[in-house]
């Protein structure tokens, strides 16, 4: 069976084992601090280190067999109960990763392997300096060469593992914010085109039709939304994002405006939780009646979002959970710390910022019986239970 693996997943697994390999007799080092030989991959250098670490190598290969296995496991259980896995694409991958290093010419590297620009978003929502992500950018040219070959294998690894993928910043596949590699922020990028429509031509003609969420939040260009409707894949909406104003910008996002092609968020992993984002609309609210000799404010995002929900707020999380439930999406996700009603002691991430992120945990216990059957009493009610 091992064997076998190795055979079948060759095209990605040998590059990638080497990689580990090296990259732990680098003492974790990035490979740009390789030494050049192996850094460039010149052919001696990569020669030489597969025969020295021959066994290394084999290690790697059999953790990834190992995973595969017990991933294989879980995706049976999940399937016997009816549960589909969705998974999670970002648009970039990571400058030091076995991808990069690797494929060095699908990147926009100098000589060296250095980027000479990197990825990011422009000032918004989130942070006025934008985020700068820091991911190398593609070469484009080289990919559509190639019939886009590098995405399609990265498409069907994907579904290999998951029924669904959402893709990270759909808005990409339109046209990416690049940043001088050297810039200290995202303020001072350009906007450049992509070949979306030819990339999805190719995946969609390789591997027929695929479950694909399109993250479409953001810099939202129209014709980012006609290339994600020409593929009939579902955008995104948010909950939180619904009551800033009264504009078109928070109607978009508010339920009885939604297609039934798209999916419903409370929140996303780079919001606040339900709990915390509503207590802090309060206490901005609050401050705005003081200031206006306390009086109370009915034009505040937090009297929008109680006159639509219709409650008082006092369990702000079960009535997001409630409308996106009543909606007429096709699909309802709901991060489980507003299932747990959590507030921002448990968010996940913070846009734009590099350290502090990804470091919540679900403890043991924390879904019990009685969480479970109201969900399921609110699944049933709305006809969303299967």
């Amino acid at each position: 069976a091992f064997r076998q693996f190795c055979r079948s997943q060759r095209h990605w697994l040998e590059d990638y084992a080497l990689y580990a390999a090296l990259r732990h007799l680098q003492g974790g080092r990035a490979w740009l601090d390789w030494m050049e030989e192996v850094r460039l991959r010149r052919s001696r250098g990569v020669v030489k280190a597969r025969a020295e670490l021959a066994r290394e190598i084999a290690f790697e290969k059999f953790v990834q067999f190992k995973f595969a296995q017990q991933w294989a496991a879980l995706r049976a259980y999940a399937r016997q109960r009816g549960v589909g896995l969705l998974g999670d694409m970002p648009i970039f991958v990571a400058l030091d990763s076995a991808d990069v290093w690797a494929h060095r010419e699908l990147f926009c590297l100098d000589s060296a392997g250095r980027p000479l620009v990197v990825s990011g978003v422009p000032p918004d929502y989130f942070n006025r300096n934008g985020q700068l992500w820091g991911h190398p950018h593609y070469r484009w040219p080289r990919h559509a060469a190639t019939g886009f070959a590098w995405w399609v294998a990265r498409f069907r690894q994907a579904f290999a593992f998951f029924d669904a993928v959402r893709v990270d910043h759909f808005l990409g596949f339109h046209r990416l914010w690049k940043v001088p590699a050297q810039a200290a922020t995202a303020r001072h990028g350009r906007w450049t085109r992509t070949p979306g429509r030819a990339l999805l031509r190719a995946v969609t003609g390789a591997l027929g039709p695929v479950q694909i969420i399109a993250e479409d939040l953001g810099a939202v260009t129209p014709q980012a939304l006609a290339l994600r409707d020409e593929f009939g894949f579902p955008g995104m909406r948010v909950l939180q994002f619904a009551f800033g104003d009264d504009g078109p910008g928070s109607r978009y996002h508010q339920p009885h405006s939604y297609p039934r092609n798209c999916a419903v968020y409370p929140g996303t992993h780079d919001n606040e939780t339900a709990v915390g984002w509503f207590t802090n609309l309060r206490a901005a609210a609050k401050k705005k009646a003081r200031r206006q000799s306390g009086r109370r404010v009915a034009d505040t995002p937090y009297e929008r979002v109680l006159r639509y929900t219709g409650t008082s707020g006092g369990d702000i999380n079960w009535d997001l959970i409630r409308i996106a439930s009543m909606s007429v999406a096709d699909l309802a996700i709901v991060p489980v710390q507003d299932l747990l009603g959590l507030g921002n002691e448990a968010r996940v991430n913070f846009p734009g910022r590099r350290k502090g992120n990804w470091e919540w945990r679900l403890q043991p216990g924390a879904l019990t019986d009685k969480l479970a059957e109201r969900l399921r009493q609110m699944t049933e009610t709305y006809g969303r239970a299967t």
